[in-house]
């Protein structure tokens, strides 16, 4: 039941976040879904991030022109929002830079506004202005993006001090180590936190960026690692190939693909084991039980058997 809820809110779930090839940024719809209630995009799961997949140039632009005709009937300034972010999607930098800055002269302080803003100055290389946007969004709604923008405001202030080594340190501001397999002092809660806002932000920015790139290979490296601390084994091995694929490079990233698939392996085993020791269990227990039953049917009949034979006599 609550696999077909997720399925079906999925559809109509419209957070369009997204990174060009060149540049990283994350986009924000007016609301969950368009104005006009149109889908961008549906995903598949919350481990592995792969990044969304949106619809054909062509349809784009019908919802372009479906948003600017709705806009002109209704004068609903979201259907106006909404026109922007598809002209961010459809690489309209400038247009969408200046009807950005329209909608904030005619409504300031709107959240979609300010995210979006963020967004496309920074895919047109404007970090300075990317990143006081990115600021003035958080302010205006501290909770957006699942509270995880905090790692886009990071990725931002290291492009901006031109940082050419992209590390979990500048990244996060955290440290997991030097050793072939991760340490941290952080606690469950903590480490799943930072695992959802980091899948959060990476399926985002892997929607249009192709491999190789420094700071997604870094963020997997490091959501990789993360899954491995909470022993999401399986999640780490395949987010690990994944950080390889985008260029990672590291001494011990194989080693950890390998043993992070071990130890997964090696839990499926134990979890087998101990289902058979339980279901070996279960089965006795009924057989004894069955006996059990069978037995009080069997002493039943004879006890009733006597009975009628003492009423006979």
């Amino acid at each position: 039941m609550m696999s077909k809820q997720l399925t079906t809110l999925s559809f109509v779930l419209i957070l369009l976040c997204t990174i060009m090839l060149k540049t990283k940024a994350c986009l924000n719809g007016e609301h969950l879904e368009l104005t006009n209630g149109a889908t961008l995009y549906v995903d598949r799961d919350y481990e592995v991030p792969e990044g969304h997949s949106f619809p054909e140039r062509e349809h784009l632009l019908t919802m372009l022109h479906e948003m600017d005709s709705l806009y002109n009937a209704t004068r609903d300034i979201g259907y106006l929002s909404d026109k922007g972010l598809l002209l961010i999607v459809l690489d309209r930098y400038q247009q969408a830079i200046a009807l950005y800055l329209k909608i904030e002269k005619m409504q300031p302080n709107r959240y979609s506004t300010a995210s979006n803003l963020g967004t496309v100055y920074e895919l047109t290389g404007q970090n300075i202005k990317a990143l006081e946007w990115i600021k003035k969004s958080i302010e205006i709604d501290p909770k957006s993006h699942h509270q995880s923008e905090w790692i886009h405001v990071k990725i931002l202030e290291t492009k901006i001090k031109g940082d050419k080594q992209y590390t979990t340190q500048s990244l996060l501001g955290l440290d997991f180590g030097n050793g072939k397999l991760p340490i941290s002092k952080m606690s469950k809660k903590e480490l799943e936190t930072l695992r959802y806002s980091l899948y959060y932000q990476l399926n985002e920015r892997m929607s249009f960026i192709k491999p190789q790139d420094k700071i997604v290979a870094q963020l997997l490296f490091d959501l990789g690692s993360v899954s491995m601390l909470l022993r999401w084994n399986k999640v780490a091995s395949e987010v690990y190939k994944e950080a390889k694929r985008y260029g990672f490079s590291h001494p011990d990233l194989d080693f950890r693909i390998k043993e992070s698939r071990r130890l997964y392996v090696k839990e499926v085993r134990a979890f087998n084991k101990a289902k058979a020791v339980k279901d070996e269990s279960n089965r006795l227990l009924y057989y004894r039980f069955a006996t059990l039953g069978l037995i009080t049917i069997v002493g039943g009949v004879v006890y009733w058997r006597r009975v009628k034979i003492r009423r006979l006599r």
